[in-house]
Order: structure tokens, then C-alpha cells, then sequence
């Protein structure tokens, strides 16, 4: 990408791919079973517009997700938003999504979307996703309910979900790469 690419404005093409995007992490946030930090599908929709699409355009769909949430758009899980969900004790784990796009959609603009990096960016953006989530977690609720270990908080909030996540990242993995390939054709 050359210097020219970085700093260009957004174009026609690029709002649609964000709005398809951000309305992609809706959908996959009402699909949810509820716990202390729901199962949903808006990771995999992160790492799948990343690896799509790459850096600037997931990175701006996460953006814009966040806001329609703050803002009391019904775009989180259970159809809720507002933005006491954003600076509550799980919205770290949703303002976590935005180090994912980051990191996985550089590893796409930079490697294309081999799978060997592009899972290896799903990994460490969700593992930093994880510990910026837990950490404001823990924050909020000594606030507001008092002092919680780092166990108990890891036992609610991400041991639960290693196993569905990693099954998420395969998919993500093999879906950026086909339909990678398909918008390389066109």
C-alpha cells in the first residue's frame, strides 16, 4: 500500500463496505445466549470484516458500532445499547473489538490473507481484547459491587469462551480467504 492509499478519503465504496460491516456485527450480536459476558457472534464478524477488508474499513465499522451503541441503538447483545452498556463492566470486552480490527485487518492489508498470519492476528488481537475486557471489568465492578480476583473474573468473563472463540477464528480464517479471493476476481 503505497503512501498515497493510506491517507486517501473515504470513498462510496468504502462507506458501504462500513455500514455492511457494522451491520454485520449487529446481526452476529443479537445472535446470543446470555451469561455475565454473553456468547455472541460479534467476534467472528470482527475478525471476518478484518480479514475481508482490512485495517481502515473493520477499524471504522467497530467505530461506528460503538457509537450507534452509545448513542441508545439497540446493536448489542439482547438488542440493547446506551451508553451506560458502553462504560459498564463488559463494555471493555466491546471497546476490545476495535484492538482486534486493528490487528487483524494490518495483518490482512500487510500479508494478504494467508492463514497463517491472519489466524495468528485473530489470536493476539482477541488475547489483548481479552485482557483490555478483564482489566476494565475488574475496574468497574470493584466500583460497583467491590474488589473480584483475576480468577473469578477469568472464570466468568474468558475461560468460557476460548474454545467458541477459536472455533470462530477457523471460520473467520476460511471465509476471508474465499471471499478474499472472490472480491480479487471482480
Amino acid at each position: 500500500m503505497n503512501e498515497t492509499t493510506k491517507s486517501a478519503p473515504l470513498k462510496a465504496a468504502d462507506i458501504a463496505v462500513v455500514a455492511i460491516c457494522t451491520a454485520l456485527i449487529t446481526v452476529c450480536s443479537w445472535i446470543s445466549i446470555p451469561t455475565a459476558v454473553p456468547f455472541t457472534l460479534q467476534t467472528f464478524a470482527v475478525f471476518t470484516a478484518a480479514g475481508i477488508f482490512g485495517m481502515k474499513r473493520a477499524s471504522l465499522s467497530v467505530v461506528v458500532y460503538i457509537l450507534l451503541a452509545a448513542i441508545g441503538i439497540p446493536v448489542l447483545s439482547g438488542m440493547k445499547g446506551g451508553v451506560d452498556k458502553i462504560v459498564g463492566s463488559t463494555g471493555g470486552y466491546i471497546l476490545g473489538f476495535l484492538l482486534i480490527a486493528v490487528i487483524v485487518g494490518f495483518a490482512s492489508d500487510r500479508f494478504g490473507r494467508k492463514p497463517l498470519p491472519l489466524t495468528a492476528a485473530m489470536v493476539i488481537g482477541l488475547l489483548l481484547c481479552y485482557a483490555f475486557g478483564t482489566a476494565w471489568f475488574m475496574l468497574v465492578y470493584a466500583r460497583t459491587s467491590g474488589p473480584v480476583g483475576l480468577g473469578t473474573v477469568l472464570g466468568w468473563c474468558v475461560f468460557p469462551f476460548i474454545i467458541p472463540d477459536c472455533v470462530k477464528i477457523a471460520f473467520a480464517v476460511v471465509i476471508s480467504d474465499r471471499v478474499g479471493k472472490r472480491l480479487q476476481k471482480q
